[in-house]
């Protein structure tokens, strides 16, 4: 995290690398396989900054928009090949990369002034979504990307 004007350049294409380029690899990789077994499902890990633009983090966003893109251009592509592409978009999680943010009682409580649900999601609450894209129950699903923010996005 760093303003725009001060943070260091190199941040930009390590950020692109691990978040968006390795989704297109890993992606591709997979999808080979699937094709080889007679289908599968790619999820991909999206963010709020899918839909969102943030702030002090121009890589992560653009990073998080690329990977909305690219699971739904797989998504048109790979239906073909019975191949599902979706998306998980986890809202503030608790994790050790937000603990800087919970840790600015300011910044935690306008977090929270938002979230519908009241409190920071935990990780276990993104195992439900994972499930259902995994499942049958979502084979017709393709190229969406599902929001699990406790609310976030329709605040």
């Amino acid at each position: 995290r760093s303003p725009l004007l001060e943070g260091p350049n190199s941040d930009w294409q390590q950020v692109i690398d691990l978040n968006l380029s390795s989704i297109y690899y890993l992606s591709k990789m997979a999808a080979i396989e699937m094709k080889k077994q007679g289908g599968g499902k790619i999820i991909n890990i999206a963010s709020m900054l899918s839909f969102q633009g943030g702030k002090f983090v121009p890589s992560y966003t653009a990073s998080k928009h690329g990977v909305a893109g690219l699971t739904k251009a797989f998504a048109n592509e790979l239906a073909v090949e019975n191949i599902q592409v979706n998306a998980i978009a986890p809202g503030y999680i608790e994790t050790a990369n937000t603990a800087p943010i919970r840790a600015d009682q300011k910044r935690n409580d306008e977090i929270l002034g938002r979230i519908p649900a009241g409190r920071w999601g935990q990780t276990s609450d993104l195992v439900g979504g994972a499930v259902f894209l995994s499942s049958k129950a979502a084979d017709y699903i393709n190229g969406h990307i599902l929001a699990i923010d406790g609310g976030w996005l329709v605040r």
